[in-house]
């Protein structure tokens, strides 16, 4: 299996589990209530969802006081056993005369019907197998329908004034936007329900005969408990359900554009200038070696508002910096004002003597990045232009390592990820890149600490300890040397240490992707086919 097989084998399993933790407490609860039967049990026990283990506690679940809870304290449940079982002879009106009792505040026999109409309504709105077939007929025939809170409003969702399309046809950004628009109060959003085909449905379930006393309250009772109790409920759980769709699938393109965007190649012995563009407060520069050692800042005005004499200036400067530098490569940020810089990255290169060439990269997330905690750590003695500036550049160097350091809903690559579970977010985007850190490996003597954090069995504490080993003894030699590191332990040591890469160490095999507790038959392999160790780092 691949990670994103196991991922989704991990996912249903919590979901099975979870299920397992609610039939428990259900099965618990209506025990302890006395109100269980093996009927129950046995559909409680073969639910496959959570909807249907909450759709069968329903009428066992403790409520809060309702309007049939208050009927029922006020002794009206005898009266809505006769109404439910249609047997009367005699008008209900009658019958209910007997429950008029001012200290329960039962004071006519219209309150009397009305409590016990609620009763019954209740008893209608917690049957679990009306819900699943009104929530069923509800996503096939149902539609969504939304409209403008006020039409002379102004807005992005004015596709969405007068919009109506099929639950079951509703693209997931289509659902997204609703939900959005309709939280910043530009539309009213609702689901149309096959209204009469649900209430012919309950009418069929619940009334039995044509009892001339019965007949036509519980058409009222039937009427109110759908309009009242089952449709807002019912409403509310597709919407739900659309949304947890159409949020993974937002996190499934989220998640491969983060992967493309990991994965570029880096662009390796190069030194690259790293261009944070701006209009009033100047542009930022960085000087990044091949390595991804910042060897000069500076900041230079060559943008509105500004003169001649400063974009004369500007260019001298630059001119003298490639040169200095030997720089083959500009790495512009598509921000503000990256068009003005690039006209005017143009217009110089045109005056260069040396071939110099610029990529405009997506500076998203740099901004981030550089007011970081983090960065401040790094880069202690720059300011956050100067930050951003090295970020820019460096994401062309090594687009992986650079990245990590960022939270991967800051990098600009998805829609609606403010709108969205959070946490479901966050763990599906760092299990990307956790995946395309192992997949690439990591080169023990340079990673930082955010970009070994992500290696399988280490902690973001184990990443410092890490590197703050290295810095204390100088880099590592092979990959036993793990084990001398704080905290890090032999099961540690087995999960990471195939991903761990050490370029012209003791052992050419720790600079490839074998685990050690594979090189002994890694070793008989090669000189099976007449190699030795040392010719992997011979290139042959």
């Amino acid at each position: 299996m691949d990670d994103e097989q196991l991922r989704k084998l991990h996912e249903r399993l919590t979901y099975l589990r979870n299920l397992e933790d609610k039939k428990e407490q259900v099965l618990s609860s209506i025990e302890e209530q006395g109100k269980m039967t093996e009927e129950l049990k046995k559909q409680i026990l073969a639910a496959e969802t959570l909807v249907v283990v909450e759709d069968l506690y329903r009428p066992y679940r403790p409520k809060r006081r309702t309007r049939a809870t208050i009927a029922k304290e006020k002794g009206l449940e005898p009266l809505a056993a006769i109404i439910t079982l249609q047997k009367t002879k005699q008008p209900v009106e009658e019958l209910a005369a007997e429950y008029i009792d001012p200290e329960k505040e039962v004071n006519t026999v219209l309150e009397a019907i009305a409590g016990a109409k609620d009763i019954v309504a209740e008893s209608i709105s917690d049957e679990a197998d009306y819900r699943i077939w009104i929530r069923k007929v509800t996503t096939q025939k149902g539609r969504v329908i939304s409209s403008a809170k006020d039409e002379k409003a102004e807005s992005v969702y004015e596709m969405y004034y007068d919009f109506e399309e099929p639950v079951n046809r509703l693209a997931g950004h289509r659902i997204l936007a609703l939900n959005r628009g309709e939280k910043e109060k530009f539309l009213s959003v609702k689901i149309e329900a096959p209204e009469e085909d649900i209430l012919r449905y309950l009418e069929k379930k619940t009334i039995h005969g044509d009892n001339p006393y019965t007949t036509p309250l519980l058409k009222e009772v039937v009427e109110d408990s759908y309009k009242r109790l089952i449709a807002p409920a019912i409403e509310r759980e597709i919407r739900s359900d659309l949304t947890e769709k159409a949020e993974d699938g937002a996190i499934e393109v989220f998640k491969k554009n983060l992967e493309q965007l990991l994965m570029q190649p880096p662009i390796v012995g190069q030194t690259v200038l790293g261009w944070d563009p701006a209009f009033r407060t100047g542009c930022k520069l960085a000087v990044v070696d091949p390595t991804g050692k910042v060897i000069g800042t500076t900041v230079i005005y060559p943008t509105a508002p500004t003169t001649p004499q400063k974009i004369k200036a500007s260019k001298d400067l630059l001119k003298k910096i490639i040169a200095k530098h030997n720089i083959t490569l500009i790495s512009v940020g598509n921000g503000t004002a990256s068009r003005e810089s690039e006209m005017f990255i143009v217009e110089l290169l045109k005056e260069l003597p040396q071939k110099v060439q610029y990529i405009i990269v997506n500076e998203a997330g740099a901004s981030v990045y550089s007011a970081s905690k983090l960065a401040s750590e790094e880069f202690p003695n720059f300011d956050v232009g100067q930050r951003s500036a090295t970020s820019i550049a460096r994401r062309l160097q090594d687009p992986l390592a650079e990245l990590v350091k960022i939270d991967p809903k800051s990098i600009g690559v998805g829609q609606y990820q403010h709108d969205m579970n959070q946490k479901k977010l966050s763990e599906a985007l760092s299990g990307v890149v956790e995946d395309c850190v192992n997949r690439v490996g990591v080169d023990l003597n340079t990673a930082s600490a955010p970009l070994l954090a992500y290696i399988s069995g280490i902690s973001g504490a184990i990443a410092k300890n890490i590197v703050a080993y290295r810095e204390e003894n100088g880099k590592f030699a092979n990959r036993k040397h793990l084990l001398k590191v704080a905290k890090l332990g032999p099961k540690a040591f087995e999960q990471c240490a195939g991903f761990m890469r050490i370029q012209g160490g003791d052992n050419p095999l720790d600079g490839t992707s074998v685990h050690p507790e594979t090189y002994e038959a890694a070793e008989k392999l090669l000189k099976k086919q007449g190699f030795s160790v040392e010719d992997i780092s011979g290139g042959k």
